[in-house]
């Protein structure tokens, strides 16, 4: 279990995270999702001992990191790939940082086998792809067998079956009873990962809760009608309740109003309708509506006129 209370970071006049408290608890997997300069990377650092907190406490396990005895065995942590010696092969590696919590060569070979590092165990990890280096850096987190997995991006850089190989690890860890805390830029992936998710915001904690309560409260369900006659059909659909907006000459969005009941109203009235295509909440959209307010680095979009 992770619990964090108070938490907070500055740097300078920079707060990167502000007083926030949360709980991962085990057994489930929990997504940390936020914008670029949200506090997420921070706050891992944090819990693992690499960034010392300006206040509050953050526990792992019911105690602060650094003062677990042997730390591997109780928190797993990729945060950082990369940081591997270039000139080490895999399973070299792997074999120092057990050396420092007297774990033997047995659990080694299984942690290699567990995350398909067999092919490339003897390679050097300086000619390793991200991918690879990627699985080099879970297999480091699991190599203690912790009560607790940490992962930053941990699908970064993997192929779309080692996307699925990683997903289905981390729930089956979760099944056992661990507790699991990752983050990821990919929603589509998260909303098949997570249990639980917990969004930051210019360092605030903006939402923590079920996956299921996240999703549904995003905008409601809509439809996306397309048809001729879709100036005629507006005021007969907002007629009944629906609130209707046009996105093309020929396209409208309703919301509040099932597409059954749209059709029957479209026959009613003799309208054609070409298309007729119920669109559903997903994590995105939950997760845009959130943050819409907490980005601190925004695109600007600007026409051809403006950037003459």
């Amino acid at each position: 279990m992770i619990e964090a209370q108070s938490l907070t970071k500055r740097y300078g006049a920079k707060t990167a995270v502000d007083s926030i408290d949360f709980t991962v608890r085990p057994g489930r997997v929990t997504g940390f999702l936020g914008p670029n300069g949200a506090g997420k990377s921070t706050t891992m650092r944090m819990i693992v001992g690499l960034d010392r907190p300006s206040g509050g406490v953050v526990r792992v396990n019911g105690k602060a990191y650094v003062r677990h005895h042997a730390p591997l065995r109780q928190v797993g942590a990729l945060l950082d790939a990369k940081a591997v010696h270039p000139g080490r092969s895999a399973r070299h590696h792997l074999l120092a940082v057990a050396a420092t919590h007297r774990i033997g060569a047995k659990r080694v070979d299984e942690v290699i086998g567990l995350t398909g590092l067999e092919p490339v165990a003897g390679r050097r990890v300086g000619g390793f792809s991200l991918g690879m280096g990627q699985r080099l850096g879970l297999a480091v987190a699991l190599l203690g067998d912790p009560a607790t997995l940490i992962l930053d991006e941990p699908v970064n850089g993997l192929d779309p079956d080692g996307v699925v190989w990683l997903r289905g690890l981390v729930r089956r860890l979760a099944v056992e009873g661990r507790t699991v805390f990752l983050s990821s830029h990919l929603m589509s992936e998260m909303a098949q990962t997570a249990d639980h998710v917990i969004i930051l915001g210019r360092g605030r904690v903006v939402a923590d809760a079920p996956m299921s309560e996240i999703v549904a409260g995003a905008e409601g369900d809509s439809v996306q009608v397309r048809s001729p006659q879709a100036e005629h059909l507006t005021p007969l659909l907002e007629a009944e309740g629906a609130t209707v907006s046009r996105a093309e000459a020929d396209l409208i969005s309703v919301t509040g109003l099932a597409a059954a009941r749209i059709a029957e109203v479209a026959a009613g009235a003799r309208v054609v309708v070409h298309e007729l295509t119920p669109l559903t909440r997903s994590l995105e959209d939950a997760y845009m509506a959130l943050t819409r307010d907490e980005v601190e680095y925004r695109t600007m979009q600007t026409s051809p006129e403006v950037d003459r």
